[in-house]
């Protein structure tokens, strides 16, 4: 199976980013780094939607928009940032969806909204499995899969592994129901503390990088065995405080650039084992 790599802005480039020379330089550093694509919301200013959009085609780019639904209408945020995301002409899009919080089915009023929306855009969505949303923990998540046979996910279980404190290493019949509607993985290994390790190249948390390449190797092989010729992976691993810190100093431990494609090279060798 052919993998892609996509390669976020997350610890690049701020949130409220701009298409500027340093954006352009970013970009053609993970054209050159050999990443298909990027992963993020798109620009702070929609004049800047065209000149992005060029750029990637300049560089034989792909794109996977992101969105985060807002109260006090997910569904309506939902609906108002997937229009600006179609006009970029992305491959994908990963929208952190509804909350936690919310009742099962308002979910479930929200999730009908988001798929009938997916089917009149004709792009794939995949609700990301972040703590915070409704997709926070796998048997909620397995819930509104078993609800509704349509929805997809983008597997970020280093968020599970946190919110659980620990996950087993054999899928039980919730989490094999997520792998097998996961059509997009975040590449980040979460450990029992912590949605992120320090560094997964550091023996001590081999366990976790293990346990999660288990999980994202399940999830290749039951898209290939849908008959998928490729499938999108992006290394996720962010900045601080995601990424941990020395104290008094503040810095940080690691180079998230080093440990993103560190990640992606990883995940594609598991593959071929």
């Amino acid at each position: 199976m052919n993998v892609l790599g996509f390669r976020s802005f997350w610890d690049l480039l701020p949130i409220a980013w701009q298409m500027n020379r340093e954006t352009e330089a970013i970009m053609e550093k993970i054209a050159e780094a050999g990443f298909d694509g990027i992963e993020f919301i798109p620009p702070q200013n929609p004049k800047d939607d065209a000149v992005f959009a060029k750029k990637l085609e300049n560089l034989g780019l792909q794109f996977i928009g992101q969105i985060s639904t807002q109260a006090p209408d997910h569904a309506g945020s939902f609906r108002e940032k997937i229009a600006r995301l179609r006009d970029l002409n992305p491959v994908m899009i990963v929208s952190h969806s509804a909350k936690d919080s919310m009742a099962f089915d308002q979910q479930c009023a929200f999730f009908e909204e988001a798929l009938a929306v997916e089917q009149a855009i004709q792009i794939p969505v995949a609700h990301e499995t972040h703590r915070g949303r409704a997709m926070f923990v796998p048997w909620t998540t397995a819930a509104l899969l078993r609800k509704f046979p349509e929805l997809h996910i983008n597997a970020d279980f280093s968020h599970w592994m946190v919110v659980c404190e620990g996950m087993p290493l054999e899928p039980d019949e919730d989490m094999q129901l997520a792998i097998s509607r996961a059509i997009h993985i975040h590449g980040r290994v979460g450990y029992p503390e912590g949605p992120q390790v320090p560094d997964p190249r550091d023996p001590y948390y081999e366990p976790y990088v293990k346990q999660h390449l288990q999980w994202w190797t399940m999830i290749a092989q039951e898209r290939r065995d849908a008959g998928h010729t490729q499938f999108t992976f992006t290394p996720e691993f962010g900045p601080s405080p995601y990424l941990q810190t020395q104290p008094y100093t503040n810095m940080p431990v690691a180079d998230t650039w080093d440990i993103n494609a560190w990640m992606f090279r990883t995940f594609k060798e598991s593959l071929m084992k």
